[in-house]
């Protein structure tokens, strides 16, 4: 896990994603994307945010590598890099649920 000079190279890309996922919304997005691709006009209308809100998370979660956009016809199908944030996002929201902070 060490491969860097200080020795924390992994511990500050984990800071990074976890800093691109520390907004409620983003954590809401993930979670929708978990059951498979999306659109904008489908994540507008089931998390009940505004387009140019969802919009600018969407492009912060595309910088950290946190999704991916493929086009699909006229709009672009967002989609997760893989599944592992799905699931740390998942257990973060089943933890707080737990009541235990």
């Amino acid at each position: 896990m060490t491969t860097g000079t200080n020795g924390y190279d992994a511990f500050e890309g984990a800071g990074d994603l976890l800093r691109a996922l520390s907004a409620p919304i983003r954590l809401a997005i993930v979670s929708e994307l978990a059951a498979g691709e999306r659109c904008v006009h489908e994540l507008v209308e089931k998390l009940g945010a505004p387009q140019p809100l969802v919009s600018q998370h969407l492009r912060v979660l595309r910088g950290a590598g946190v999704v991916r956009g493929s086009r699909r016809g006229r709009e672009i199908a967002y989609a997760l890099v893989d599944d592992h944030v799905a699931h740390i996002v998942a257990d973060a929201v089943s933890h707080a649920g737990e009541g235990s902070h």
